[in-house]
């Protein structure tokens, strides 16, 4: 398959229409390239606190709502652009209030395909800002999303830097984690990647990474944006070196494109020069048996 993944910048909008337009630009101009799978990043939704007005945009709480109450909208768009064009798309990430998980929102995911089916994934981790002064929560548990492209599964930004997440996906099943992210600079940028490649690693997988780039000076939350595109898989049999399939330029919005074989995938797994999927169990017996030597 080909799959795309996004630098997307976040823009001022004056009405629905407009959204509705550079949404569709975008996933046209990577559905044209021919890309099956279309990765936009975590909290990319949030330009549509924008059509609430400027009070609303630029209020923590107030944008929350404003977002959240236009995503049942902003699904029905994305589930017809995934039909029209024949490709899953995973949506930018948004606050959702769920009367179902309690009264504050999560950080949800949608992933679209051109059946006409859809899922979501929430975040499962917040980070300092989500949690101190958001207000965020943790929501629905993993999902593993069976999908004809492969077994997908979800890792909202900061999770990806948590092993153990990555690890029950790849038990389940899984062969390609999407890091949708959001990083206001360098350093966390380089965070996500570094997890998303040590996930990759790990589970001898592939991960693709999106991100959110550019300044949004009407948002308290998303005001400034660092990041890039990349797709990573191990580096072993099958694959680069250097475990990157493909990688954007740092802040430079567009698609960043790369082919994913799961042939491959299923063959680093059985007989790659390590079988760090496979022995991942051998640290059970070690962690245990930490003994301290002090040496002064």
């Amino acid at each position: 398959m080909k799959v795309a993944t996004a630098a997307y910048p976040m823009d001022w909008l004056q009405n629905w229409a407009q959204y509705e337009d550079k949404i569709a630009a975008w996933v046209a101009e990577a559905a044209g390239q021919g890309a099956d799978l279309l990765v936009f990043p975590e909290y990319g939704a949030m330009e549509l606190a924008t059509l609430a007005g400027e009070a609303a945009a630029g209020d923590l709480e107030r944008s929350l709502h404003a977002v959240s109450e236009r995503m049942e909208e902003a699904g029905a768009l994305h589930a017809g652009l995934a039909r029209a064009h024949g490709v899953h798309i995973l949506a930018a990430s948004a606050p959702v209030f769920d009367p179902a998980l309690g009264a504050r929102p999560v950080n949800r995911a949608c992933l679209f395909a051109p059946s006409g089916a859809q899922g979501h994934q929430d975040k499962q981790i917040m980070t300092r800002f989500e949690r101190e002064e958001w207000d965020v929560v943790s929501g629905g548990s993993l999902k593993l999303f069976e999908t004809a492209l492969g077994r997908i599964g979800i890792l909202i930004c900061y999770d990806a830097e948590y092993p153990l997440l990555a690890r029950a996906l790849v038990e389940a099943g899984a062969e390609i984690l999407l890091v949708p992210s959001c990083t206001e600079r360098l350093a966390g940028y380089w965070r996500v990647r570094i997890g998303a490649m040590a996930r990759a690693l790990e589970g001898q997988c592939v991960s693709v990474m999106s991100s959110t780039v550019g300044d949004a000076r009407w948002s308290p939350a998303v005001d400034t944006n660092a990041g890039a595109g990349g797709v990573f898989g191990p580096p072993d049999t099958g694959f680069p070196a250097t475990g990157v399939l493909a990688a954007g330029a740092v802040d430079a919005s567009g698609w960043t494109f790369a082919e994913i074989d799961r042939d491959r995938i299923a063959q680093v797994r059985a007989d790659g020069v390590v079988l760090n999927a496979t022995h991942w169990d051998e640290q059970a017996p070690r962690i245990g048996a930490v003994t301290t030597c002090a040496l002064r």
